[in-house]
């Protein structure tokens, strides 16, 4: 009679990083470059702000400190997570080689297939992770507070900073991105790495607006005479890059320097596992239970240097 080779599989610490970095790190914002990525916080990272005052003085013989230096810290600390998963190796017989599957009447699962199935839910975990990355709420299940989250109740940020949202189409888009670079601070404007994070659905009114066909000021034949086959990519507005951020709500922004924003994670900790249970053994189904815990959030620094659209702030 033959034997049934068990999967059932533990990964632990660091050995769990390849599998919980594709969930976490395959959100398509941190995929695509759009925040700072600090992999290692196994509870806590102090995010310190400094700023100074008017740092050149007239020069005098004697050492006189010309400015004054005030710190403020903001706190990066990762929610632990979980996924429990219960699948049937049955339910993917038609997406797999069947000859992969073996002969047994438990089709047992080549490690290749169990990674295809850790891919799977990794997959599933990166579309949750990009959405708690931008509109997340601590107080859910499973969710930690995203940026959109924060900068509701961040009392320090600047009210004039604040530019109030509407629906977004092709015929206003362009007035409603002017309204974000105009309330950009001067500071902040030209920076290489400034982006303006926009929904889905202003992105894709954006491009068609660059369509043109009389509207918008930009001709019959829209940008490169090119109509509604603009090319997705690197776009600009006003000087300033434009990230389509999929997990923002429609009709959303934020403007906002990459290197403000970060996505804090413990892929190295002890707080990460991965199991794979195959149940075969255990209860004779064609069950596999899959267990990843892992821990995630986001922070930014420096408030005063984002400008929101659409983001109501509470203390303003």
């Amino acid at each position: 009679m033959a034997t049934t080779t068990s999967i059932t599989t533990t990964y632990a610490g660091e050995f769990a990083g390849k599998y919980t970095s594709a969930a976490l790190l395959s959100a398509s914002t941190i995929d695509n470059g759009g925040i700072e990525v600090k992999p290692n916080v196994k509870y806590k990272e102090v995010i310190k702000k400094l700023s100074t005052n008017d740092l050149v003085k007239d020069a005098s013989c004697d050492f006189t400190a010309t400015s004054t230096i005030t710190t403020v810290e903001r706190i990066l600390q990762p929610k632990e997570l979980q996924i429990n998963l219960q699948l049937c190796k049955s339910d993917f017989v038609n997406d797999w080689e069947a000859i992969s599957m073996g002969y047994s009447a438990f089709d047992n699962l080549p490690p290749t297939f169990q990674d295809y199935l850790l891919g799977h839910v990794a997959a599933k975990a990166a579309e949750k992770n990009e959405t708690n990355i931008w509109q997340g709420d601590a107080g859910n299940t499973g969710e930690f507070d995203g940026f959109v989250t924060l900068l509701e109740v961040d009392a320090n940020l600047p009210a004039a900073q604040e530019v109030a949202g509407t629906t977004v189409t092709a015929a206003n888009v362009v007035d409603e991105l002017g309204k974000i670079v105009d309330a950009i601070p001067s500071a902040l404007y030209g920076k290489e790495d400034l982006y303006i994070y926009v929904s889905q659905n202003i992105y894709r009114a954006y491009i068609r607006a660059l369509g043109g066909f009389g509207a918008n000021g930009v001709g019959a034949n829209g940008v490169n005479a090119q109509g509604n086959n603009q090319a997705l990519g690197d776009l600009m507005f006003d000087g300033v890059k434009i990230f389509v951020a999929n997990g923002l709500p429609s009709n959303t922004a934020i403007a906002a320097e990459k290197s403000n924003l970060f996505f804090g994670t413990g892929l190295l900790s002890d707080h990460q596992e991965v199991k794979v249970i195959d149940m075969a053994d255990v209860d004779g189904s064609q069950n596999v239970r899959i267990v990843m815990r892992f821990t995630a959030g986001v922070q930014y620094a420096i408030v005063e240097d984002i400008v929101t659209y659409g983001i109501t702030n509470a203390a303003n």
